[in-house]
């Protein structure tokens, strides 16, 4: 497999305002988001996602992950920072006898999870992850683990490798250049951790990660 690769090419893709982003953040702003609560997900716009509401996006993308990754009707998927659980519930409706789990920091995400998938999600860290060792054929992880500090975000990925008993994919905030610096720090609420694409790729290998990548890049 290709560590560097995007599987998330058919997402759709969303217009961004950067610089009205960085008039309306502001320190109070940001404490909001950080505590992932109902202001977060289903709160105005400024605080975060301004509604997270199902809209089948992730079907494209799920069914790309099981043919890129030969995964069996039966395999064993975790999704780290799952919030409401869209994506687990686009598994089991492509792979109803799939085993899907869940972990999110968010309870309030938790609680409002689609009933078809809240028994198979948990509130947890991904620095802590309640599961044991290769309990998992693919481990996901989209644009999450680098909301935590450093050092935890390497405790993080030393578990999503030890859980996983196959394949992991993650995607994190990144930049390529100074431009996308820029916007990307005009637009993140909550990430404690960014870096450029080759300071990510060196943490990956100093920390032993040897599952597949992609960026949020702030273009």
């Amino acid at each position: 497999m290709d560590r560097e690769v995007n599987l998330l090419d058919s997402h759709p893709k969303i217009t961004r305002d950067y610089d009205l982003r960085a008039k309306e953040k502001t320190p109070e702003i940001i404490r909001i988001a950080k505590q992932f609560d109902r202001d977060f997900f289903d709160g105005d716009r400024k605080c975060g996602y301004g509604g997270y509401r199902y809209d089948g996006r992730w079907k494209s993308i799920v069914k790309r992950m099981k043919e890129y990754y030969k995964l069996s009707e039966h395999a064993d998927i975790l999704d780290i920072g799952c919030a409401k659980g869209f994506m687990l519930y686009d598994f089991k409706a492509l792979m109803p006898d799939s085993r899907v789990a869940g972990i999110d920091i968010s309870s309030y995400a938790i609680e409002h999870a689609m009933p078809e998938v809240k028994p198979f999600l948990k509130v947890a860290s991904a620095e802590e992850l309640p599961f044991p060792d290769k309990s998992f054929d693919l481990v996901i992880s989209i644009n999450s683990i680098h909301n935590l500090p450093l050092e935890r975000l390497k405790r993080a990925l030393r578990e999503i490798q030890r859980v996983s008993r196959r394949h992991s994919y993650i995607t994190v905030d990144a930049w390529r250049n100074d431009r996308e610096k820029e916007n990307l720090m005009k637009w993140v609420l909550t990430a404690e951790t960014m870096m450029c694409v080759e300071d990510w790729k060196r943490l990956f290998a100093e920390e032993g990660y040897s599952g597949d990548y992609w960026w949020f890049i702030a273009e």
